[in-house]
């Protein structure tokens, strides 16, 4: 490894412990709630749709949930202009963190876990757009380890985001529509919410198990993992 590559791995390493004690210190996960969209977004039009997608895009790139901007978006401009909001600024916020780790840690990452990298590769390889699509209609794992992974692999990142904005949309609607039912018909609204996240979630898992042809990102078939 290069000096060069050195400085920015451990720039890398060092800015992650910065942004997780700045996280806490700031309590960046209890700031934003539908207070402060009542006061600081609803009623100031285009301005404040592009703040809630510039902080949104922040708060999602530093690992905290993607779930909450939705669930905000969803609350304060309803059901499709929050999923739209919400889509904006998950997916400006995958961008940040992607290429963060590609231009910061892919060195570093790479020298230290040449096996890890090689398995992302590999697990991305063959069709990264479709693979990408079906870890994010999963209803569990990390955004932003996934993010990351993506970031220091050799993965395209056009497939990459494409395939994250494509596959962040069911559970982007799902918790927009629970935001836009807190007022307005709140029962049914979270009813049908939490029957869409089910049949996604259902439905990701069979589209991973059936397209992942063995693969795995931690070197064995998920199915032999459960």
């Amino acid at each position: 490894m290069s000096a060069r590559g050195l400085v920015r791995g451990l720039a890398f390493l060092a800015s992650l412990v910065a942004i997780g004690f700045l996280i806490q210190a700031m309590q960046l996960d209890s700031f934003l709630d539908k207070a402060w969209i009542d006061t600081e977004i609803r009623g100031r039009g285009l301005t404040g749709e592009l703040l809630l997608v510039g902080i949104g895009a922040v708060f999602v790139a530093v690992g905290l949930p993607r779930q909450i901007i939705s669930f905000l978006a969803g609350y304060g401009f309803g059901l499709a202009e929050g999923l739209a909001i919400a889509l904006a600024a998950t997916t400006i916020g995958c961008v940040i963190t992607f290429f963060y780790a590609r231009f910061m840690g892919r060195d570093l990452v790479a020298r230290k876990f040449p096996g890890k990298i090689r398995r992302i590769d590999a697990f991305l390889a063959d069709n990264p757009f479709t693979m990408t699509l079906l870890i994010r209609f999963l209803p569990a794992g990390s955004n932003l380890l996934t993010n990351l992974a993506a970031g220091v692999s050799s993965v395209s990142a056009v497939a990459f985001i494409a395939g994250s904005a494509f596959g962040y949309i069911p559970q982007t609607a799902i918790f927009a529509l629970v935001g836009s039912g807190i007022s307005v018909d709140p029962v049914w609204r979270i009813g049908l919410s939490i029957v869409l996240f089910l049949a996604s979630g259902v439905l990701g898992i069979h589209l991973y198990r059936k397209y992942r042809h063995g693969k795995s990102l931690n070197g064995e078939a998920v199915a032999e993992s459960h």
